[in-house]
């Protein structure tokens, strides 16, 4: 088995430097844009039917394909890959500046996505094959405390310089990450040993791939219903292409995915955790962004400042459980993780109110972060520690592809829940007031309407709910959001859970 080399911290950290900056562009250059959508689609013109797969290209093809970037790292070369990927989005991103119209930045969104597709989960494959087992925990928590520093400085940075500048200024903050990380990994990041003749199976890839994206399309879908034919023929189509991939990867001699690495429980928990972390803050994402503007009257720049209290103290928090997990084991990184998540999900329960202070969402979304990311930590740890030698990528890019389903998920079954909670409270309130179902559901149709709206969409009211006669609807809306809050904190106890009974209790030699 091959060993990584013993290396100086002075050596390591350069190495997880570059890997923590060319990760980070996977979260950072989607989500600036989608702050600043507003700007660019006023600016280009952009068909408000547009505005959301503008927003989402880039994720559908890291989604689509980051399995195939896993295979093909570990064929051609985990470093090679993360290098083209660096220089594939600078250029895109570069030329994104100069886009004359909607067109041409949707065609370099599809580009960028297929360049970050290799940031996405070869920087943790190669913390693998760069940093010896017995660091590598620690390594993993400076990783994600980088990434979450950036992450929490960098959308107001650009929210500020967006006003003084344009928006065409949202294009250089990828490029000047990626350089970075070009430098770093050029000079300090070894190659990961490649595999002679083996084959990428296009197949297994491909059908994985079209799972992904059918499904994430499908779950867009579900926001706006779940019945209808636009999300339930994209399930079915999924479902039926995994199905196939399963029956394909048995048969397959070089299989894209090893499916024996599922007959491990901490794996299979470990990917279970990843869903439930993705899928609560994306889910929080929505809440905060349609509680605060609808209800408190938040703007966007207000909303997204909520993220930036306690950024230093979770960047010590993720070295901290870093390091208890080498000391440690996993375990009981993740169970506290996932049990933060579940506390966040009941303060939101038991605070939400149509008057509520603004300062009392700060706990909540520290409390998310906090958990999802210390959660995160254990979670890539123990994935990578299952990765055979030579595998790396694919093992760690199954992780990604499980992390980008969960944030798909995440805001359809909120908005599900909610819409459910908050109908049931609405219909209550007009009963007692003796109006009409009719004319109640009158009331509430622009706000149902509303729902499905990114946050700092454009197009909604927020003094709507103060517009509707007869009914309480602040106060439905709130207590529609702490059931939904209420019901969203059973996943992360039960997954706790499940982690507390199945993960090793001892430390065990790690690959």
């Amino acid at each position: 088995m091959p060993t990584v080399p013993s290396r100086t911290n002075a050596t390591t950290l350069p190495i997880i430097l570059g890997l923590s900056l060319a990760f980070t562009v996977t979260v950072v250059d989607p989500l600036v844009l989608s702050l600043n959508l507003p700007q660019v689609s006023r600016a280009l013109h952009v068909p408000a039917q547009a505005l959301g797969l503008l927003g989402g290209a880039a994720t559908l093809v890291m989604a689509s394909a980051v399995l195939a970037a896993g295979g093909l790292g570990d064929i051609f070369g985990l470093k090679r890959l993360l290098m083209l990927g660096l220089v594939v989005v600078t250029v895109v991103d570069l030329l994104s500046m100069f886009s004359p119209g909607y067109g041409f930045l949707l065609a370099m969104r599809f580009l960028d996505g297929l360049g970050m597709t290799a940031l996405l989960a070869v920087p943790l494959a190669l913390l693998k094959v760069s940093v010896p087992p017995e660091k590598r925990p620690l390594g993993i928590g400076v990783l994600m405390a980088v990434t979450t520093i950036l992450c929490g400085v960098i959308p107001t940075f650009t929210g500020w310089a967006v006003v003084a500048v344009g928006w065409r200024f949202l294009f250089l903050i990828a490029p000047l990450l990626c350089l970075v990380s070009l430098w770093l990994t050029a000079r300090y990041v070894p190659e990961s040993p490649v595999q002679q003749g083996r084959r990428l199976d296009v197949v297994g890839v491909t059908l994985i791939g079209t799972a992904l994206l059918v499904l994430v399309v499908g779950l867009a879908a579900a926001q706006n219903g779940i019945s209808r034919p636009e999300a339930l023929v994209p399930f079915a189509v999924s479902t039926v292409v995994a199905v196939f991939f399963v029956l394909h990867e048995r048969q397959t001699p070089e299989p894209a995915l090893d499916l024996a690495l599922f007959r491990s429980a901490p794996f299979n928990v470990a990917l279970a955790a990843t869903l439930t972390l993705n899928f609560l803050a994306a889910g929080l994402s929505i809440v905060l962004g349609q509680f605060g503007s609808v209800v408190l009257s938040l703007s966007p720049e207000a909303i997204g400042l909520l993220y930036l209290p306690g950024t230093l103290l979770i960047a010590g928090a993720l070295i901290l459980a870093g390091s208890l997990v080498g000391k440690y084991t996993p375990r009981p990184v993740m169970v506290t993780g996932l049990l933060v998540m579940a506390a966040s999900g009941l303060v939101m329960a038991g605070t939400a109110g149509p008057t509520m202070a603004v300062w009392l969402l700060v706990p909540t979304t520290w409390l998310c972060n906090l958990g999802s990311l210390v959660t995160s930590t254990s979670v890539s740890e123990t994935v990578l520690s299952q990765a055979p030698p030579g595998h790396s990528g694919t093992v760690a890019s199954v992780q990604m592809a499980f992390a980008m389903t969960g944030s798909a998920l995440g805001p359809t079954v909120y908005l599900l829940l909610f819409n459910f909670f908050f109908q049931r409270e609405w219909l209550a309130d007009a009963k007692s007031r003796d109006l009409s179902v009719r004319k109640a559901e009158q009331a509430v149709d622009a706000v149902r309407s509303g729902m499905a709206q990114s946050p700092g969409g454009v197009g909604y009211d927020p003094n709507l709910l103060r517009q509707a006669s007869g009914l309480k609807l602040g106060l439905d809306f709130a207590d529609g959001l702490r059931l939904t809050m209420l019901a969203v904190s059973i996943l992360p106890l039960m997954v706790a859970t499940v982690a507390f009974l199945l993960m090793p209790r001892r430390k065990e030699s790690r690959a």
